[in-house]
């Protein structure tokens, strides 16, 4: 039996939003991706801080699918386990240790494996003891191992030694039972992307379909600025805030030279416009 996410043994279904296992209708059910974001203290603290005005206008949660409704006709549900998702730009990673990321709420672990060649993607929880292999360390084999107790990894997920086990004894480090959920990966315009799903069926999700490819990334004419930064919101209100132009000279004065000041803003966004036509 091929090992399986431990963060997705409790899923009783293959998409998100998932059933939420809060029982009363008056409460709003919160996808379980959502919820690492709001907790009852900080909802709290968050309404106390905002002005009377701007609590009534706050939109509701939105309400999680149901596993018995249906979408309606002519439309198709999206399906959160079904898509590509970036792990990080492969400059900020570094081949000689693991990196401990948490992607929808999977934690994982990324590390570069020697054997193959190829950056690699796993839980983040040792099968052994749960210990994070994200702590562990990329031994002289360039394999994975656990700081714990020293369980060793490959590429793929599969126990390769466990030290503890006797020489000449039986192989128990090939029991599925020692393996570590292992997700598809590929590198795409110098970024690590993963699949999140470790089932069998998916090992060759790659031939069905890839991550979106941006050719602006892999321009040499393109000057490109990355980063990463840790923001303690949803990835929708973000979304909403680069869509919205008219709030940079206020928002963000002085920051931006080519921005004209408030009085321009027309004209501002109809440049905006035009050069958002031309790159289509």
């Amino acid at each position: 039996m091929a090992p399986v996410s431990l963060h997705l043994l409790s899923l009783t279904r293959l998409s998100l939003p998932f059933r939420d296992t809060v029982t009363n209708p008056s409460t709003p059910r919160i996808p379980p991706w959502r919820r690492q974001w709001i907790s009852p203290t900080d909802a709290r603290r968050r309404r106390l801080s905002m002005p009377v005005s701007a609590v009534a206008a706050e939109a509701p949660l939105p309400r999680a699918v149901d596993e018995k409704e249906t979408p309606a006709a002519g439309e198709e549900r999206f399906d959160w386990l079904d898509q590509w998702y970036p792990v990080a730009p492969v400059r900020d990673l570094d081949k000689r240790k693991p990196h401990g990321k948490m992607v929808m709420g999977i934690s994982v672990v990324v590390w570069f494996d020697g054997g193959g060649g190829e950056w690699r993607v796993v839980d983040d929880a040792c099968p052994h003891r749960l210990a994070p292999l994200s702590e562990g360390r990329v031994d002289g084999k360039g394999c994975l191992q656990c700081a714990y107790h020293g369980w060793c990894f490959d590429g793929h997920g599969s126990c390769q030694f466990i030290p503890q086990a006797p020489a000449l004894g039986p192989p128990v480090h090939k029991n599925s039972k020692a393996c570590v959920a292992s997700y598809p990966s590929v590198v795409q315009n110098n970024i690590l992307w993963f699949y999140p799903r470790s089932e069998p069926e998916y090992k060759e999700i790659l031939q069905r379909k890839r991550p979106p490819y941006i050719r602006e990334l892999d321009d040499p004419s393109s000057v490109i600025n990355s980063g990463v930064r840790d923001l303690l919101y949803g990835y929708e209100l973000l979304v909403e805030n680069f869509m919205d132009p008219a709030h940079v000279p206020y928002a963000h004065r002085g920051q931006f030279p080519h921005v004209p000041r408030e009085e321009d803003i027309g004209r501002y966004l109809n440049l905006t416009r035009k050069v958002a036509s031309r790159s289509r």
